[in-house]
């Protein structure tokens, strides 16, 4: 299994309103197509302004092959355009990570 651990900086007091925005209209299209979300977050401490959200795959063919259904949806360019147009992000960063040889992700 690897991750993609995704973080997005977002304006300052533009967190709740892009959250809201995700909530609304991207978080149902990534459910469609990714599927394995393994965690959602802001933070409250540290760099705010901040959002944090990670999703696995079996391998990367696999991220590759659901990111690129996701890409052809005209609901996700909408809701990416609709993104842009609020000017809610200063930064978007992506890291692929796998586990470490002695972790084992216990189901539940």
């Amino acid at each position: 299994m690897i991750v993609d651990l995704r973080i997005y900086t977002c304006l300052p007091n533009k967190v709740a309103e892009f959250v809201a925005l995700y909530q609304e209209k991207g978080w149902p299209l990534q459910q469609k197509h990714l599927g394995n979300c393994v965690g959602w977050y802001t933070t409250i401490e540290g760099a705010l302004n901040t959002v944090v959200h990670m999703w696995g795959y079996e391998d990367q063919a696999d991220r590759e092959r659901r990111r690129a259904a996701m890409a052809a949806d005209p609901a996700w360019a909408e809701y990416l355009a609709e993104v842009g147009k609020r000017g809610l992000l200063i930064k978007m960063e992506n890291r692929i990570v796998k586990p470490a040889p002695f972790f084992e992700r216990k189901a539940g």
